[in-house]
């Protein structure tokens, strides 16, 4: 396993991280698909990891409505302090208009509760895991703060918040003399490139560290599911009733899948493990989270960090999923030289 700085906290994290929405929910409508492991499987799975040097652990209190974090705290036990446990919060945790999003009054609840269920007195990396419109910066960054003064939380980032969110939110935090964002979650992959228009140059220019969610595109790039619309066994996408979610161009997605089984057939790997390499070449990335239901899928996953592709295998990739240039970036690539001088 290798390790990669988490932003500037000097603090190193394994560039593979293990993500938990399959812990618990085995009858939620929505995480029950998605895993449903019960205590058995997570412990097997939580080993793994452990055992591969993963040192990066994502969850959330949403998660199979907090029966994640209660798993993933029993399974940790003992080898807590090996771990930078990380978990979020903002999403509804309860039928009361206070149960969700960024107010201190429910923040400060969210963060007892998480770290209850954890059996923990601390989580190391607090992310608010989504943008609240009706809270002010001002107001959940004090709060945050001070369940860092309080020892509860080390340090803090976000989920999902556009680039300008991010960057406002990290003016308050000097301006106020508040705890600052040190990481930055977002959704990327090889069919989902968005986050290179604004989020990935932002978080190279503040220093913040990127973690990826669902890097396989909700298992799209698994290349379970044909385009003739087939699908191998394990295919979560050729459900009837599986939400398409992150969303895929399934056209363009198959053109891409095309070029990744050509390059996993030349290393002779799976088509996780090429997608997933490709996010590591990535100079930005920080850790990948991935989530496993099984330790044969998760072992394959920890061996993309092994997985070095040519110069070869880059370009074409990159070819294939490039997305087309937004306004203004397509305007500033036109400018790009204009400032060297002539040969």
């Amino acid at each position: 396993m290798k390790y990669r700085l988490l932003g500037r906290t000097g603090v190193w994290v394994s560039e593979i991280s293990l993500g938990t929405m399959t812990f618990g929910g085995a009858n939620h409508s929505v995480y029950g698909p998605l895993g449903g492991l019960g205590r058995t499987d997570v412990d097997r799975i939580m080993g793994t990891a452990l055992d591969a040097g993963i040192n990066f652990i994502d969850t959330a209190d949403v998660y199979a409505d907090g029966e994640s974090e209660q798993l993933l705290g029993q399974a940790l036990g003992a080898r807590r302090d090996e771990i930078v446990l990380a978990t979020k919060v903002h999403a509804p945790t309860g039928p009361g208009p206070n149960d969700a999003g960024w107010s201190r009054l429910h923040v400060m609840r969210a963060l007892e509760a998480s770290l209850r269920r954890l059996g923990t007195d601390h989580i190391d990396l607090y992310q608010l895991h989504n943008y609240d419109p009706l809270t002010p910066f001002e107001e959940v960054l004090a709060a945050l703060g001070d369940a860092v003064r309080q020892g509860k939380v080390r340090y803090i980032g976000c989920a999902n918040l556009a680039a300008w969110q991010i960057s406002r939110a990290l003016g308050v935090s000097a301006r106020h003399g508040l705890p600052a964002f040190t990481t930055v979650q977002a959704y990327y992959s090889l069919v989902g490139r968005d986050a290179e228009h604004e989020l990935v140059p932002m978080a190279q220019a503040e220093g913040l560290g990127l973690t990826v969610w669902s890097p396989l595109a909700g298992g799209f790039l698994s290349g379970k599911l044909h385009r003739d619309g087939t699908a191998e066994p394990g295919s979560r996408r050729a459900t009837a009733d599986y939400p398409d979610f992150p969303p895929v161009d399934r056209e363009h997605g198959h053109d891409v899948l095309d070029v990744v089984r050509a390059v996993a057939a030349r290393h002779g790997v799976s088509v996780a493990r090429v997608a997933l390499a490709w996010l590591l070449a990535q100079p930005a990335v920080t850790s990948v989270i991935v989530g496993a239901r099984r330790v044969e899928q998760l072992a394959d996953n920890v061996a993309a960090g092994d997985l070095v592709l040519t110069g070869q295998d880059l370009a074409e990739l990159d070819r294939v999923s490039a997305p087309p240039a937004m306004y203004p970036g397509w305007i500033q690539q036109m400018f790009a030289g204009a400032r060297q001088p002539a040969s």
